[in-house]
């Protein structure tokens, strides 16, 4: 999707927020093309939450400004809310409900007719592939069941922006696929999403850019691609059809490419390597001292070597503190 020059759906300048004596965003600055998805990446306390919730109008910031579809979040909350959605990372919906029950009473009171939220509803639990559990109480749905009906309940009126925060955590692969699915569908129907994830490869699967986060700033910006080729460089991973020749494969790798890594599979064993060439000197040299190969490949940085290139922690470190407490114990 290409989205360069597009109008910006959110546009954010030096955003802050504290809980007492915490600081939980430190001045974040965003600018979200209409018609992506955008994803803003970081671990548990990151400030990803906190920013979102001031960008849905939920929370004051302390500092800076934002603007929403062109509405001021600090003058303009109705006009803001009007026009986006946010799924959080708690299910909204009723659980003593049914799930078509949960759709027909938002329906309502977003101001369709009864015959319209029904039809709305119907619709909906078609798409998210729900219908034949339509007649039971949420309470006794899935994980990955209760998650399609929570955005589904996001979606009864169709949103300019949706807000997703944290949208799998928890969901088995294949649930998450599906959400995933649902993500893509929205954005090609013209909805734009901010996406917060912890994940690295939700944000590489879905996202057209990456903003990411630490420590409530954020570090880096661009699409998954750029992110992973500021780190510098690629790897060339090699899987032997010996385990025991790998400390000899390992010497003639570091003299040819450079440092080695020895990998947990007792067979496989990777280098960082800057270009093409380079890798295929490497598998040369292993091929003419007698090393088999079962495989190899030669890729760029995943997400999670950029981000740990760029903070100097995993992103499933967890910070300190975590955001939504804060926020109640402030209030």
């Amino acid at each position: 999707m290409t989205t360069a020059g597009a109008p910006l759906a959110i546009e954010a300048t030096g955003l802050e927020k504290s809980f007492g004596a915490t600081r939980a965003v430190a001045g974040v600055d965003l600018a979200v093309p209409e018609g992506a998805i955008y994803g803003v990446l970081g671990p548990n306390g990151a400030g990803k939450t906190t920013t979102i919730r001031m960008l849905a109008t939920l929370i004051p910031p302390d500092a800076g400004t934002a603007r929403v579809l062109g509405h001021d979040v600090r003058t303009e909350g109705d006009a803001v809310r009007a026009q986006v959605s946010l799924t959080g990372q708690l299910a909204s919906v009723d659980e003593e409900l049914t799930g078509r029950e949960n759709l027909i009473l938002l329906g309502r009171l977003l101001g369709l007719p009864r015959v319209g939220a029904k039809a709305r509803a119907d619709e909906l639990l078609e798409a998210f592939g729900i219908r034949d559990a339509s007649g039971r109480l949420v309470k006794h749905y899935s994980g990955g069941m209760r998650r399609r009906l929570d955005i589904a309940a996001s979606i009864v009126v169709t949103p300019r922006l949706m807000f997703l925060d944290e949208p799998t955590t928890g969901l088995d692969p294949r649930s998450r696929g599906q959400v995933w699915e649902i993500c893509r569908a929205l954005v090609a129907g013209g909805t734009t999403i901010l996406l917060c994830t912890q994940y690295l490869e939700e944000a590489d699967q879905l996202a057209d850019g990456i903003a990411v986060i630490d420590h409530g700033r954020v570090i880096a910006e661009g699409t998954p691609a750029q992110l992973k080729a500021s780190v510098g460089s690629g790897q060339l991973h090699v899987r032997l059809l010996d385990a025991g020749l790998r400390p000899g494969a390992a010497g003639v790798l570091e003299r040819a490419v450079g440092t080695v890594v020895l990998e947990a599979d007792p067979a496989a064993l990777s280098v960082s390597c800057s270009d093409a060439d380079r890798a295929a000197t490497g598998v040369a040299e292993l091929s003419r001292a007698g090393i088999g190969i079962a495989e190899f490949s030669l890729g760029q940085p995943s997400l999670d070597e950029v981000f740990l290139a760029l903070t100097g922690h995993t992103a499933d470190e967890a910070t300190s503190f975590d955001e939504t407490t804060l926020e109640e114990q402030s209030s």
